[in-house]
Parts: structure tokens; sequence; C-alpha cells
């Protein structure tokens, strides 16, 4: 029944207090303590801890299109959609080690900051005005708009009031800035995980009951000889879902790039950093990489649970929209198998994730457009208690154009995860080469940086269409090119953002060589080698969770 019970909201509202009364305790604690500073509202500079910045990492990245668009992807094609969390895990490392060091060097705050160091003001200012669009029109709507349909599913409350609630508790939260979004993310990822584990557990004993044993590895194993074809990391050609992962491109092709530009590009997920220094940092960034393994056993396995459920029989007409399975459901239909009071716990860990996302993304867009459009274009002059004042507003103002926006949108398309990847693909290419030449090779000028802001996406749309007008065909043997369902050959869009990245940063190279013949130098960073080196405990933690991964490939290939 898609309706909670007494005992769940009481649990839920349990939830909602202790997070609200907690935030509310810290901005009391941080109002008595520290002046009305800009950086200390953005960015919590020297206050988050370890646990903190991990924690946050995580409850940031969490949302609804893993809960959701995650688990239908486990219900489609299985365990190899975990290859977005688990190669997460690595990338995290690989942040850790080069591109949080090179930050907190050079002091930056924001990316569009780091742009206009390392290229110029012209670079700056048009990725920053993207990155608002991008936050407010793609990221902030889809996680309020997807999250709230999910909420609907499960309590049947009208999914415009849950875009309103959740606004409105995010909203609660962001005004307190970045340390009580940091610090109430512990709480928020600690109900997260419970509740996760918990309808894990649950769809696990639900499978060992269908076949009339009990205990959640009786579930596993029965999982992995009912659905043995959803238990393969890595994808053959003749597989139906190749296009969505195709082969070993999940290990050495685009999802590098694609993870890489999340983790390390990213303002809404570094900003938890920048304001550390590189011990803590790098041992919190270590944290969420050791979490980042945990999270397809929360947000694949109850999907694959919900495949095999529906393989006998279970659910058929609940997972269909119109006339057809829309894994999507897969979820949300679990979550209303809970018996009272766990379902008002799994809800809680869904509003959790949904909430910190959107919190953190309202930070991010705060942060931009108070540092980097209102002080050096609007007001340089601003104060930094009205630089704080701007920031709140701001909150206020993308949540509800995102409220307001997302329902004309047509975010609810099946494969919600799948499509998201995808279309954020357009543009990491680009953005990834530009960082990434940006900071190791001192000779990538502004122009060069142009050409794969604009290129990189000008060319992600010109591999999206060109099946239309040219028959790939040739490249299936190599396995770039797989027929669609009206018998297209069709690049896999992981492997068009391998491409694209390549011609990019040949692109890069060709600009600024002929750049710097002409005499147009570009601007380096402060970099030195000692800035890479390790300590031992950090050393020793990315080796266990490399060789966990290298455990979890071997075992699943």
């Amino acid at each position: 029944m898609n309706a909670l019970h007494l005992t769940d909201y009481l649990v839920f509202l349990f939830y909602f207090i202790v997070v609200a009364s907690y935030g509310y305790w810290v901005y009391r604690r941080k109002k008595k303590t520290t002046i009305t500073a800009s950086h200390d509202y953005f960015l919590a500079e020297g206050s988050l801890t370890w646990w903190a910045i991990g924690a946050s990492l995580i409850a940031s990245n969490i949302s609804a299109e893993q809960f959701i668009g995650m688990s239908g992807s486990g219900f489609k094609m299985g365990l190899a959609i975990s290859s977005y969390e688990w190669m997460s895990a690595a990338c995290l490392l690989i942040v850790a080690i080069f591109f949080i060091p090179v930050y907190l060097k050079n002091k930056i705050y924001t990316m569009p900051q780091f742009l206009h160091q390392r290229y110029n003001s012209t670079v700056a200012m048009i990725m920053a005005i993207f990155w608002l669009l991008l936050y407010v029109v793609v990221n902030l709507t889809s996680i309020l708009y997807l999250g709230a349909l999910a909420i609907n599913k499960i309590s049947g409350i009208d999914i415009t009031l849950c875009m309103y609630l959740l606004a409105i508790f995010a909203i609660f939260i962001t005004l307190g800035g970045m340390k009580v979004i940091g610090y109430t993310d512990v709480i928020q990822v600690f109900f997260l995980i419970l509740g996760g584990l918990v309808t894990t557990y649950i769809a696990l004993n639900l499978v060992s009951e269908k076949f009339g044993t009990t205990g959640i590895f009786n579930g596993f194993k029965l999982m992995m000889q009912h659905s043995n074809d959803h238990f393969h990391m890595i994808f053959k050609k003749d597989n139906a879902n190749y296009i969505d992962l195709p082969g070993l491109t999940v290990l050495i092709g685009g999802m590098w790039i694609a993870n890489l530009n999340y983790w390390g590009c990213n303002q809404y997920i570094t900003q938890r950093a920048l304001g550390a220094d590189l011990k803590t940092a790098r041992s919190g960034i270590l944290f969420a990489s050791t979490l980042k393994l945990l999270m397809p056993v929360i947000v694949v396995l109850p999907g694959i649970a919900a495949y095999v459920l529906h393989q006998q029989g279970n659910f058929q007409t609940e997972m269909l929209q119109n006339g057809e399975v829309n894994p999507d459901r897969a979820y949300p239909v679990l979550l209303n198998l809970l018996p009272e009071g766990l379902k008002g716990l799994s809800f809680a860990a869904l509003t959790a994730a949904i909430v910190a996302s959107l919190a953190g993304k309202a930070n991010s867009i705060s942060t931009i457009f108070t540092l980097d459009i209102f002080k050096k274009k609007i007001n340089p002059d601003a104060s930094e208690k009205f630089m704080v004042r701007v920031g709140k507003i701001t909150v206020v103002v993308a949540m509800i154009l995102a409220v307001l926006i997302a329902p004309l949108l047509g975010i609810d398309k099946k494969g919600g995860f799948q499509y998201i990847q995808e279309y954020t693909g357009f543009v990491s290419p680009g953005i990834f080469a530009m960082f990434i030449l940006g900071f190791f090779w001192k000779k990538a000028t502004s122009n060069a940086a142009l050409f794969a802001t604009v290129g990189g996406f000008i060319f992600s749309i010109v591999f999206k269409f060109l099946p239309k007008f040219a028959d790939l065909s040739f490249l299936s043997a190599s396995g770039f090119s797989k027929a669609n369902e009206a018998g297209i050959y069709e690049i896999p869009f992981l492997d068009r953002m391998g491409f694209v990245f390549l011609i990019c940063v040949i692109g890069m190279i060709l600009i600024s060589t002929w750049d710097n013949r002409k005499g147009n130098k570009a601007h380096g960073l402060e970099i030195e080698r000692s800035m890479f080196k390790l300590s031992t405990g950090f050393a020793v933690g990315a080796l266990f969770v490399l060789g966990i991964l290298a455990a979890l490939y071997t075992f699943f290939w």
C-alpha cells in the first residue's frame, strides 16, 4: 500500500528533529565562535573534520537518482552498474593525491576561480554561468522531482507538496552555511546507510522466503543462481546493455573521465575539502572512498532482488508504467513491502539522501554566484557580511526556480540514472581536458581552454547524432558501436566521452603550441613535487581500497 502508518511518521519525525536540532546547535555554536565571514559561510574554512568531509561527500553524492535510478539499473542490467560507485572509489583516491594539493596550494576556493587564475576571466565567467545553469536547471530540478516522485510512490503525498517540503527542509539546512551542511550530513549519512541496509536486508530475506528458505546469505546465493546474468561487471558485445556499459571501457575508458570530472572538477563536490588543510582533506576523501565500496549493497542489490522476485511472479502490475515494465519503480515497490516502522526508517533514509544533495548543490550555487559573479562583476566592494546575505538570498531564489520549472522538464523518464549520466557526458570531456591540462601542463592557454569548453560540447553532439547520417557498423568489430533496437549502429556514450576527450586534449595541445609560438604565454600554477607526498596512513588506506576493488572485479568479472 502506498501510504505511511503512524509509526512510520513517528520514525521520520524523530529523524527530522535530530537533523534540524543538531543543525541549529551547530549554527548557534558557529555564530558564537566565529565572525560572519564569507569563507566561513561558503567553505566552513578550517572547521570540518575528516569524518565530516567524508560523510558530506557521500551525502551530497547519493540522492534520488541513486536510490531510484541505480536500483532501476540494477533491476535492468545487474551489478555492472556498480562500476559508477566502485570506480568512484578509485577516482576519489586520485583526486586526493593529485587534485586537492593543487587547489589548496594555490588557495583555490571555487572552480571558476581556478579557471580565472589558470586561464583568464573570460573562460572563468563562461564556466561560472554554465555551472549555475547546470546546477539549477539540471541538478536541483532532477533531485527535487525524482525525489518527490519516489516519496509520492511510498507515502501517497502529493508530488508538488513533496517538492515544496523537500525544498524548505534543504533551505533550512543550507542557510546555516557549509559547516552546518557538513556536520548535519554526518547524521544524514547515518540514516542513509542504516535505512538503505535495512531495505537490502528485507529484500534479500524476501528472495530467500520466496524459495522456501531464510536468511540474507541464502537470499544472495539464490539471487546469483536465478539471475546469474545480473552478476557480471564487464559486459560482452552481445549483451543487450552493452551500449550503456561497453565492456572494458568501464576500466580503461570513459568511466574514468565521467568520475574524475565529477569528483575532481565539480564545485558541488570539491567544495567540501577546499576549506581544510591537506591532511584533513585527504583523510576525508579516503573515508568517502571507503564508504563508496558499500554503496552498491544499498542501491544496487535491492534492484537485483526486485528483478528476481519479479521473475518469480511478484508485483507484476506495480512495475508497469504505460503497459511496460519501468525498472525505476523497483525501489519504491520494495519499500512498500517493508513492515511498519522499518518503512519509516527507509523513508527517512531516502529523504536524507535527497535533502543532503539539495543542500550541497544549493550551497555551491550560492558560492559560485556570490564569489565569482556578484563579487567580481556586480559589487566588488561588497562587505563580508553583505556577501553572506547575498549567498542566502541566492539559495532561496535557486530553490524556488527549481521547484517551479522541475515539473516542466519531463524528468521522470525510464532509466533515470543512465539518462542523467549520458547527458552530463556532453560536457564532461571538454571540462576535464581543460582542468587536467591546466593542472599539469604549464603551456596550456586560454584559447585552448575555450576550444575544449565549446568544442567538447559540439563534438559530443556530433557523435550523438552521427549514426543518423553515417553507417558505423564498421566499428562494431572493435566494440565501439552496437546496433540499437531500430538496427542503427550507435557509439556507446562512455566511448563517445573517451573520443571527445582525446579530441579536446589534442586540440588544446595544438592551439596552445600555436599560441606559445605567437608569444601568448599561459598562466601557470604553483606546483611542487613535495605536494604529492603521501602519509603512511593514507597510503595504507588507499592500498586497502584498491585491493578490495581488485577482488570485487576479479570475482564478479
